[in-house]
């Protein structure tokens, strides 16, 4: 079992940063892809970045050249910089490990509003 607990969320206004935090229980990082999806208020649970076990990463299109993924490996700590953040960036963020099992987080609250 794998605990992800996500952190870093809060208000902030248009053009502005977050970076977003998700702490694993163990280290895993070596079998696990980890991911960051969002939910938007009343829309399904969308894809937004993954960083695979041989630390390539991948983004939707909607926030390339905005968001990075990253990881470290203590505390075993996966990272989402977001940049330039837009009111469409509003929504739960949540941390995802997929490999032989799969885990979530319990989400992170992100609003972007002026």
């Amino acid at each position: 079992q794998v605990q992800l607990v996500e952190s870093g969320g809060g208000l902030v206004q248009p053009g502005g940063s977050l970076r977003l935090s998700c702490v694993a229980s163990r280290s895993i990082f070596t079998t696990y892809d980890m991911s960051w999806y969002r939910q938007a208020p009343g829309k399904q649970r969308e894809w937004v970045a993954t960083i695979t076990t041989n630390g390539f990463t991948h983004y939707v299109d909607s926030v390339k050249g905005r968001f990075t993924i990253s990881r470290v490996n203590a505390p075993n700590t996966v990272y989402l910089q977001m940049n330039r953040l837009k009111p469409d960036d509003t929504a739960v963020y949540y941390c995802r490990a997929s490999g032989p099992a799969e885990f979530w987080g319990q989400g992170t609250q992100v609003t972007v509003s002026s």
